[in-house]
């Protein structure tokens, strides 16, 4: 089965745009996951504001990673390498956060942004992984 080098370089293109993507939505997360410690111990009304516009950067951007996703999984399938990873970031309760603004809702809305920081980080490392398969085809494809 021949592969056209071709089909690998933009394949990895589209995998190296995925990182940059996770990459910002990560930092972005974390500035959340920063500001929710500070509104956790002495915030309010606008550092839940502050750590929420973190969380809608993240989400949107993470709008992108599901349309690239999708682009790389097209584009692996060119050169048969499997993807299976989807964007599954859980939903934040700003309504509740905001006006209910207690150590309570303030704790759920930290615990899902740590849980969203694990699964980009889990996702980038399948997207790694992805890059490193690449990187076995191209050689395989030269010898």
């Amino acid at each position: 089965m021949s592969i056209d080098a071709r089909e690998i370089q933009e394949a990895r293109e589209v995998a190296q745009e995925v990182l940059r993507l996770l990459a910002d939505v990560e930092r972005h997360l974390k500035s959340a996951r920063n500001w929710g410690f500070y509104d956790m111990m002495r915030g309010g009304f606008f550092s839940s504001l502050i750590k929420h516009g973190k969380i809608d950067k993240a989400e949107a951007l993470l709008i992108r990673v599901g349309d690239k996703l999708r682009q790389l999984q097209k584009e692996l399938s060119d050169v048969y390498i499997g993807l299976d990873a989807q964007v599954k970031i859980s939903g934040f309760e700003r309504f509740m956060d905001i006006a209910f603004d207690n150590i309570i809702s303030d704790w759920m809305v930290q615990s899902k942004i740590h849980d969203s920081l694990r699964q980009v980080q889990q996702l980038r490392t399948d997207v790694r992984e992805v890059l490193a398969n690449l990187d076995r085809l191209e050689r395989e494809q030269r010898n």
